[in-house]
């Protein structure tokens, strides 16, 4: 021990020299002491810092409305956590629709929180992409660095190179091999896989992770990332289960959150993101995070929960969090290598239930026989019925085409593990828009039946067939 604390000290004598002459050719430029480096070097192998290239992040919140306030306020808690690692904003690139901070719902007008009791995580939060410039179309040419190809928006493009480390975060509704964007698009799995095959192609990053909240958001990678793209994705949920709002009405802890009646936050999203900020991300590594996240979203827990996955190039995950988010974390003389205790788990409810929630609580908050009361009350309502239109609309299309209650069932069977959702996304893509064009928009609520779209085209229902069978129920 003697001969330890000789060596920090002779290291720091012979360190003063040198310290002062980088303040001097850097001044303003903080210089770690040498004890600190001696701690840091002398760490786990596995917490080697960024040598070269540079941190690019892309956050996606994929929906609008004040129903879906923990989408963006994810995506905003997103930003601050790696603005304040070190991404600079230049490389920082935000999509969300913009309607929550000042919507007249929102009890602190121009505050968006993460948390029950939360602080502010709207504020200097970039408006790249907003309002109906947030499309699929401005979103893969963001991907792909393609400045041309972006319409309207502040026209930041994820400029990487061959040395730099990518870090994207989505957060909105999802179904089978789909998310959402704001503007009622689809993201449809095998599009995004082909654009990230284009990024690697082009040799426009070293290494990617992808975290991705949304139901059966593992159905958006599986089966269909290659390990060879180096990229590192994580979701919410496997390819069959729904992913799990929190910090919802029901289960407010704190008096000054209980005047919202939205969910605050999604469980996935929280947890990784309330983690980042207990550790010292230059020794944590994603695999680790991954186990963290994993374990407070598990579906054993009270009130439910869904499967964290993983795909793609799980050598990643021995990475530290550090190449990707920068630390929140300063070292200095009297850090010690602590583990931070584990969280606890959350409380959660359904994506899906979470606007009735929101509408439920709206309803039983307002003053009896009011204004207020009686909208909230139609609004639940509508929503209620909208839900059940879609449903027995495609139930209809289904009977209509097979008839039995056998085959039936068999468009609501999930696929073997590793397997895509669907052979021919070209077939699933042309059902969907014949339902549309037929029936109505699907609605965020509606996507919950893709896999019934994609099991026709496994089944080689024809074009024509569904065609039949959609103008006969809908028209």
């Amino acid at each position: 021990m003697m001969i330890l604390w000789a060596l920090i000290v002779l290291i720091n004598n012979n360190a003063c020299i040198y310290g002062r002459q980088l303040e001097h050719n850097n001044p303003g430029v903080p210089v770690m002491s040498a004890a600190s480096r001696f701690l840091l070097e002398s760490a786990p192998a596995k917490t080697h810092l960024l040598e070269e290239g540079t941190r690019w992040a892309l956050l996606v919140a994929g929906s609008r409305g004040y129903v879906n306030y923990r989408h963006q306020a994810d995506v905003c808690h997103g930003f601050q956590i790696l603005k304040k690692g070190g991404l600079r904003e230049e490389n920082m690139i935000v999509f969300m629709y913009d309607d929550i901070a000042f919507n007249e719902n929102n009890p602190r007008p121009g505050v968006i929180i993460n948390s029950p009791g939360g602080h502010d995580v709207y504020g200097g939060v970039p408006k790249d992409y907003t309002g109906i410039n947030a499309t699929v179309e401005n979103l893969y040419a963001v991907i792909l660095g393609n400045k041309s190809g972006v319409t309207g928006g502040s026209g930041k493009v994820l400029g990487s190179g061959p040395n730099d480390h990518v870090f994207i975060f989505y957060t909105d509704h999802g179904s089978p091999g789909v998310i959402g964007m704001p503007c009622d698009e689809f993201v449809y799995a095998d599009d995004l896989i082909n654009v990230l095959k284009r990024k690697h192609q082009a040799n426009a990053y070293k290494s990617m992770v992808f975290y991705l909240e949304a139901c059966e958001s593992g159905s958006m990678f599986e089966g269909l990332l290659p390990k060879s793209l180096n990229i590192y994705a994580i979701t919410a949920s496997n390819s069959t289960e729904p992913s799990m709002a929190t910090y919802c009405p029901h289960n407010y802890t704190s008096t000054t959150s209980y005047e919202y009646d939205v969910c605050l936050g999604d469980a996935f999203s929280v947890s990784w993101m309330e983690d980042s900020e207990k550790h010292d991300l230059r020794s944590e590594t994603l695999g680790h995070q991954f186990q963290v996240v994993k374990s407070r979203t598990a579906v054993e827990t009270p009130d439910g929960g869904s499967h964290v996955m993983q795909y793609g190039n799980t050598l990643l995950s021995k990475e530290i969090l550090y190449t990707y988010m920068g630390t929140t974390i300063i070292l200095n003389d009297t850090y010690t290598w602590e583990v931070a205790a584990p969280p606890s788990t959350l409380k959660s409810v359904s994506q899906w239930e979470a606007d009735l929630l929101h509408y439920k609580h709206k309803f039983y908050k307002a003053p009896k026989d009011s204004t207020m009361r009686l909208q909230a009350h139609k609004q639940l309502l509508e929503e209620i019925n909208s839900r059940m239109l879609v449903d027995n609309r495609v139930n209809q299309i289904t009977t209509f085409l097979l008839g039995t209650q056998r085959d039936i069932s068999m468009l609501h069977t999930a696929r073997p593990k590793g397997m895509p959702l669907v052979n021919d996304w070209t077939c699933l893509k042309t059902m969907v828009k014949i339902y549309e064009e037929n029936c109505g928009s699907l609605s965020r609520y509606g996507m919950k039946h893709m896999r019934t779209f994609a099991n026709m085209c496994n089944a080689r229902i024809t074009v024509k067939e569904m065609n039949a069978a959609a103008a006969r129920i809908c028209k």
